[in-house]
């Protein structure tokens, strides 16, 4: 038992990690002036490589998470409750993505602006969850090898033709499926390929699922991560040059010049290592409760940042005018502004929830009071103006 909440206390710490990554990021990415982004300036190339490490990591962590506590129960395919839980979370995950893009102004003008069917973070993790479900389902009856090499394989495939299908405009498809398969309309990111992190993520989970007993399961995923991590960051790219030149195939040139994704994936197994190797520092309960509010963090920060339902937001009253010395503390103030709403909010979120339902119930039966009282009223009104119509039509015909 201990074993497995440590396991799960550095997935939360890590997950911690990158909402709070996510949160500066934000910030200063959207408000940062232009001519303070030097990339000749270390501090400012630093920040910007650990920024992008910032999704992959947190598409990681999510299919892992999800990935553990689906297969953690004895009950397979259909019976297993994590599966009906699943469906419901990747649909809230849809529906509070949308919710979040939706522009109140504009609804009431009978209008739903383009924005709202942009696809960012938590669209792909809704998604992300639904096709590991549906892997799940598909080889739960099958032997055990077949989930993980799903998902392996989900991951090589997407990241290996991603130079190809990332060509396509997808102009036959509407705008809102379209904007899942890339990013020409606006959208954050894309359901492909950054799926192929969250099939990584659940793949390594089935691993700690399997090793979980194992004596020295820490230290081999330390030597394995680091191992991994490090052959992805310094040898892909010279590996697919390699192949280009051996076999001339075109698709591996393609893929070392812009070989984003599998480096980006070997900074995963990195951090993986780092806190792996710190798991022991990491139980403090203020960053286990982070990384168990990222969904509602998330929610905070896109209505303070973005101006979610009305569009007064940070972003539009000081978007890329700010300067180093005010954007740096204002980062810092905004994740703990967004983190201590957040679990201010987590704290008590059963009484805000009771308060809300109490709310809705005390609604509904005033709406039906009124009903209840002004039916006589109306069914008055309606008599007398059919006796009004018989007299005005009788006297018309006289």
């Amino acid at each position: 038992m201990k074993t497995q909440s440590n396991r799960l206390f550095f997935i939360d710490a890590m997950r911690a990690w990158a909402i709070l990554m996510m949160l500066q990021g934000h910030f200063i990415d959207g408000l940062l002036e232009p001519s303070f982004r030097d990339s000749s300036n270390a501090a400012y190339n630093i920040w910007l490589y650990f920024r992008g490490i910032t999704a992959p990591v947190f598409f990681t962590v999510s299919g892992f998470i999800f990935t553990y506590l689906l297969v953690r129960v004895p009950q397979i395919g259909f019976e297993n409750p994590r599966v009906k839980k699943g469906i419901r979370r990747g649909l809230q995950l849809l529906l509070i993505g949308y919710l979040l893009r939706l522009n109140l102004f504009g609804l009431f003008k009978g209008e739903i602006y383009g924005a709202f069917f942009l696809v960012d973070v938590l669209h792909c993790i809704g998604l992300s969850i639904l096709a590991i479900i549906g892997v799940y389902l598909f080889a739960s009856k099958r032997k055990k090898f077949v989930f993980p090499l799903i998902l392996v394989s989900i991951t090589l495939l997407l990241f290996l033709f991603e130079p190809i299908y990332k060509q396509f405009n997808y102009g036959f498809l509407p705008v809102g499926i379209a904007n899942y398969l890339n990013k020409v309309n606006g959208s954050v990111f894309t359901i492909i390929p950054w799926l192929g992190y969250a099939t990584i993520g659940g793949a390594l989970a089935l691993l700690f699922k399997r090793f979980k007993d194992f004596k020295y399961l820490y230290p081999t995923a330390i030597i394995m991560a680091l191992i991994i991590g490090s052959s992805l960051l310094f040898f892909s790219s010279p590996l697919f040059a390699w192949l280009y030149e051996t076999s001339g195939l075109g698709l591996f040139n393609m893929i070392q010049s812009n070989n984003y994704l599998f480096i980006r994936l070997g900074d995963v197994f990195l951090v993986f290592a780092v806190f792996i190797l710190v798991r022991s520092l990491l139980t403090n309960k203020t960053i286990l409760k982070i990384g168990a509010s990222t969904l509602t963090i998330y929610v905070v920060h896109f209505i303070i940042l973005y101006g979610s339902f009305t569009g007064l937001g940070l972003y539009r009253f000081f978007h890329h005018e700010l300067q180093p010395l005010i954007v740096i503390p204002g980062a810092l103030l905004f994740m703990l502004a967004c983190t201590g709403i957040s679990l201010k909010y987590m704290k008590h979120e059963v009484e805000i929830k009771q308060q809300l339902t109490t709310a809705i119930q005390f609604g509904k039966e005033q709406l039906l009071w009124v009903y209840q009282n002004s039916l006589p009223l109306i069914k008055g009104l309606v008599h007398r103006l059919r006796i009004l119509l018989q007299r005005l039509f009788g006297l018309i015909r006289n």
